[in-house]
Order: structure tokens, then sequence, then C-alpha cells
């Protein structure tokens, strides 16, 4: 086993619209700009993507929805340069352009080797775990949303999966059985939770029940993202919980408070069977892409990260142009008395 791995969270990868079109104009690796290297400089990439990737289908008209993402198939390619190794699909995004436009996604997705969870052409699909292996563990990753209660996977019918957020017993228990499912077959357990609503800097408290919770039934590191503004990371029983990654990727607009156009490269350093630490490199989405934020930008989200961190009791390490939180965790106590 590899003494330690690195495993690299972004928040929302779109990559319809104006970005799209950018790849038209330019190449398949246009979205990532300079984040390329960091990227690929981890072991393993987990993302959430906010489109759907697909030729054929027709725009959502079941129900009312403003926002509809759908990227050329090339985006596929575009995944493949970034070295995407999971792609999340239980958002409000991935049935954008009905079954048949999800359906042709998955093919491609599996086609080219990247791992996928949360969408399905049926229940047992779409709530089935993702397993990766990096540096000699096996990593397993269960995906929920919240979000397009009408697009719940169900027997034959594809779908997202779908869950309330509520801590009633019932329904915690569907959540637990999935994470339970990847704890017996994985080392490292993943949840990637697309929950709760936009433009919102701090957590709810049923979120932050929630993911302790989840923590709590066999998750090691909790990957949030829904609300496209980046919120704090707490560190509960040694394990991360990262509630919102905000946007990685987009062509939106952007709110001058709020500033939905930066987040972070959260970097996760495994050791052993234990999380050592996150490092945040702070981004800037412009132009239909993502640099490193550099200046006043990086100045910006890196002191308000800190304060959302200091509000959940997360004590954080500033080094140049990025920050560390550490996680004393029995390995890496168990490192430091042999070091």
């Amino acid at each position: 086993m590899k003494d330690e791995i690195t495993l690299a969270f972004t928040g929302d990868v779109m990559l319809g619209r104006g970005v799209n079109e950018a790849v038209r104009l330019n190449s398949p690796d246009w979205p990532w700009g300079d984040m390329v290297e960091s990227l690929k400089g981890a072991d393993r990439r987990f993302i959430n993507l906010e489109c759907v990737i697909a030729a054929a289908g027709r725009p959502w008209s079941r129900t009312p929805k403003t926002f509809l993402f759908k990227a050329d198939p090339v985006a596929v390619e575009t995944l493949k340069h970034a070295g995407i190794d999971f792609v999340s699909l239980a958002n409000n995004h991935s049935l954008d352009f009905e079954d048949e436009a999800l359906v042709e996604m998955l093919g491609r997705l599996d086609a080219a080797g990247i791992a996928r969870a949360g969408a399905g052409r049926d229940l047992s699909e779409a709530a089935k775990p993702a397993f990766l292996e990096a540096g000699g563990r096996r990593i397993g990753v269960v995906s929920i949303t919240d979000n397009e209660p009408v697009w719940a996977a169900a027997q034959g019918i594809p779908g997202v999966n779908y869950w309330l957020v509520t801590l009633g017993a019932a329904n915690f228990a569907k959540v637990e059985a999935m994470i339970e499912d990847a704890r017996r077959q994985a080392d490292l357990v993943i949840l990637s939770a697309h929950l709760g609503p936009n433009m919102v800097e701090e957590p709810a408290p049923v979120f932050r029940r929630f993911a302790r919770a989840a923590v709590d039934a066999g998750v090691d590191i909790f990957h949030g993202h829904s609300a496209h503004v980046f919120q704090g990371i707490e560190i509960y029983k040694d394990k991360v919980i990262i509630y919102d990654a905000g946007d990685f990727v987009d062509d939106y607009v952007v709110d001058p408070i709020l500033r939905n156009d930066l987040s972070f490269l959260f970097l996760v350093k495994v050791r052993g069977r234990g999380i050592a630490g996150v490092e945040l490199l702070p981004t800037h989405i412009t132009d239909y892409q993502v640099n490193q934020a550099e200046g006043a930008l990086a100045e910006h989200a890196l002191v308000r990260m800190s304060a959302l961190c200091d509000r959940l009791g997360t004590a954080v390490e500033r080094a140049g142009g990025r920050l560390y939180i550490p996680v004393p965790g029995k390995e890496n106590r168990r490192a430091a008395k042999n070091g």
C-alpha cells in the first residue's frame, strides 16, 4: 500500500451552454485552464457533473424547469483530459434532456472508463456504489440528491438516486444501507451529496446533522455540492465533511457579493486508511474555464473559507496561497510517534 495518496474533489462541473461553445471554438481541454497539472497531480479525481453529455435527447418538458444543460459528446474527452476518475450524476441536471440522453451518457462514461454513481436505468443502478482503486486502497462512492423528486429512479424507470433530507429512522435507513454496502467492499467510503438550496454560504442545521450521521454510518469523506458557493469544512471524528465545494467550471452569472466564480480544488490527503488533512487551492472561473485564483480574488476566497471553517470549529493553517486543514487522527498520531 502506498503510504499516502491524494484525492482531488471539485464543485460543480457544467460543460454545457457557453462552456460547450468554448470547447467547440478552442479544444476539449479548454475548461480546465491552468488547473490540469494540479488535477493530474492527485491520485484520483472526483467531480459533480452538472450537465448531461449526449448527442440525442429532447429538452425536459414534463414539469417546469428553467435551466437545461447538455454538452456535446466530445465533453467525455474533456473529462479524460483532466484525468477525471469519477462523476456524480445524482443532481438536478442529469435528466435535462430526458431518459434517452441520460442513458446515452451512461454508455459513453462506461466506454471511457469513468466511474459514476447516482443515476441509472433504474433504481438499482442509480443507488449502486462506484468503486475505484488508488494506492492499494479500494474506494467506494455513494451519490445522492434531494433535487428534482420527479426524477427519482424506480423499478424499470431511469432516474437519479433521490433522497429527501430527513433523519427519520425509516428514511435514513435507506442511505445507511447504501453506505454500509460500500463500507463492506471498500477501505475508504465517500458520500457525494447534491443537497440543499442555491447561493447559501453556510449549511443548515439539518444538513450538519445529516453529514455527521453519514460519518457515524461509515463515511470517511462527505463531498457536498449544490449551493454554487463554497461552504466551510468540518472535521468530525477524524473524518472530513466538505459541506459544499461550490462551482469549478461553468458559464453562470456571477453574484458580486457571494462570488460564485470563486472556489477551491479540495485535495484530501489519505495516510494509511485515515485522513491526514485537506489542502485547498483557490480557483477562479473566467472565460468559461477554471484557473488558479490570484491576487485579491485569491485572498478573498482564502479569508472567507478560513472564516467559514472557524465557525464550524475547524482549525485552518495558511501556507502562502493555500490553506491546509490537519486531521489529528490515530493514523497521523501513529506516524508522528514513529517518525
